[in-house]
């Protein structure tokens, strides 16, 4: 569920009605889409947010998948306050969360009573202080043990009800099976199953100086292939993107976007490539509110123009 400026569209179409300044252009099954704005003179650009529509379930089990190696020290504040916030977006009810180290020797004896809702981030603390280390990061292989070889794992995860791991880790995963094979087990376990990824992005998207040999490419494949949320380990604050990660659960009935639009009367909303009426803008919260719900799986993207430049991010010049 990603914030993007992609689309996969059956045809051309432009968002300024019959006009030729906007126009976005996509072909069948790919992902990608060609922007050309000709004479603007707002300074504006094309963006597009898309997602697709979750189906309603009935609670759900969440399984943080955490990298406890010494490098990981620095990443403690964002990683609790990631996880209050995902508590603080999940449904009031329903929702069960429980950690685990990425280290599959660890994960056989893990046995902690889960998160439920009414607890806070000082239980999330003590759960996090009394999990076990472990050096080995693989996550893909640590998930696998403990559904497959931990007793205490059926016990407190609930077969009929959705299922979302949280990868965290500031190395690439060193599992025995690949992203693509990782995926086609995971999906076998419930009906509904999502994930999400905290790693080191690829350097030139990163927000700090990291190594390739560092970048959770593995985890980011395996995300992507599910249509989850990938959030910058390097982030000073993991919150908005954990939060969004929790919402992959449940229906969207609005949406916050992720720029400020200009003209909101050429914001155009696509439901599976055909353009819908059925919502509206509202500025003070930068959300698009849906009157009608759109489907489950169905393909949501929302094309609006912005201005990049923000007077805020241009520097003062130095008075002589």
């Amino acid at each position: 569920m990603f914030k993007n400026i992609l689309l996969s569209l059956l045809s051309i179409f432009t968002i300024m009605g019959c006009g030729p300044d906007y126009s976005i252009i996509g072909e069948v099954g790919k992902e990608y889409i060609y922007i050309e704005i000709p004479n603007n003179e707002l300074n504006a650009e094309i963006w597009v947010d898309s997602f697709i529509q979750p189906s309603s379930v009935n609670g759900v089990d969440i399984l943080w998948v955490i990298d406890t190696s010494g490098s990981m020290i620095n990443n403690e504040p964002q990683l609790l306050l990631g996880i209050e916030a995902m508590m603080n977006s999940l449904p009031t009810s329903g929702w069960r969360l429980n950690m685990i180290p990425n280290s599959p020797p660890h994960v056989y004896d893990e046995a902690q009573f889960p998160l439920v809702p009414g607890d806070d981030v000082v239980d999330a603390q003590t759960m996090y202080n009394n999990m076990s280390g472990g050096v080995y990061e693989k996550g893909f292989d640590a998930l696998k043990a403990y559904i497959e070889g931990n007793t205490y794992a059926p016990q407190w995860m609930r077969y009929d009800a959705a299922l979302l791991v949280v990868f965290v880790s500031d190395e690439e995963d060193q599992s025995n099976q690949t992203s693509s094979e990782f995926v086609e087990w995971y999906k076998t376990l419930r009906e509904h199953v999502y994930l999400a990824s905290v790693v080191h992005l690829d350097p030139v998207d990163s927000e700090c100086n990291v190594s390739t040999w560092d970048v959770g490419y593995e985890s980011m494949d395996a995300t992507n292939q599910l249509n989850g949320v990938i959030v910058d380990i390097c982030s000073d604050d993991w919150a908005p993107g954990v939060a969004e990660a929790s919402t992959q659960v449940e229906p969207y009935e609005q949406y916050e976007l992720t720029y400020d639009p200009i003209k909101i009367k050429k914001m155009r909303v696509f439901v599976n490539g055909v353009i819908n009426h059925d919502w509206y803008y509202d500025a003070s919260d930068n959300n698009v509110y849906f009157t009608v719900t759109p489907a489950a799986n169905d393909l949501v993207e929302i094309a609006y123009l912005y201005n990049p430049i923000i007077i805020e991010d241009i520097p003062e010049l130095p008075i002589n």
